[in-house]
């Protein structure tokens, strides 16, 4: 991998391309990251870059180990946080993350990593968690159909048989039931850069996003092969 970057999610809008085509587009606000840590093989028996993002208040981010109170950290390094990121010469970050660059020796502590790492025509991978739905129904959560609605059918928005009697007297896995539907972590592929505006540190993206607005988006080169 060469190029990633954290972002969080604005919204979706559309443009115009040159030849008038219109473009329905994800705007997200990516870094700037800055570099909080450059792991080595010597030190830590592999090579990649940790990054952190998104503005946190000092106040409330983990001095030392001593069991003051903590941060929630995505994907954290530990609990004496503030001094890790004074390690770096870095303001705190809300949340930091690892990424396997190839070139990981090149990047120096404290260094940014900014939108401008994409350019327009790249092909990105993008993960996020989406959007929390609580507990849902069978016709919601697996696009099932409802039976009858007339008012002897005892039978409208169930999921159907459930065990079958003597045979096979139980449910088989994988049953589509109700259950908490969402906030599931999800990887879109091969999604098109179709804008990158350096200046305001933005990405726009081609369809849609998963997740919801100020969630936080991980975008990396695909590792989808082209056809």
């Amino acid at each position: 991998m060469k190029k990633a970057i954290l972002a969080t999610k604005i919204g979706m809008t559309q443009i115009f391309k040159e030849d008038g085509t219109l473009v329905p587009v994800t705007v997200l606000e990516a870094g700037p990251c800055v570099v909080t840590q450059v792991k080595t093989i010597e030190n830590d028996g592999y090579e990649a870059v940790q990054v952190g993002f998104g503005e946190a208040k000092e106040r409330i981010t983990t001095k030392s180990g001593s069991g003051k109170k903590e941060v929630a950290h995505r994907h954290g390094v530990g609990k004496a946080m503030q001094g890790h990121f004074k390690k770096a010469g870095a303001p705190v970050r809300k949340f930091v993350q690892e990424f396997k660059f190839e070139n990981a020796s090149e990047y120096e502590l404290g260094g940014e990593i900014k939108a401008d790492i994409f350019a327009e025509g790249d092909k990105i991978d993008v993960t996020a968690v989406t959007k929390g739905k609580g507990f849902q129904g069978a016709i919601k959560r697996h696009g099932q159909h409802r039976g009858p609605m007339g008012h002897g059918s005892k039978f409208h928005r169930h999921q159907g048989s459930n065990g079958s009697s003597s045979d096979p007297s139980r449910v088989f896995k994988g049953k589509g039931m109700p259950g908490h539907m969402g906030s599931v972590q999800v990887t879109i592929k091969n999604l098109e850069v179709v804008k990158v505006d350096a200046e305001k540190n933005l990405i726009l993206v081609k369809g849609a996003v998963p997740g919801p607005k100020k969630g936080l988006i991980t975008i990396k080169e695909t590792t989808k092969a082209e056809a």
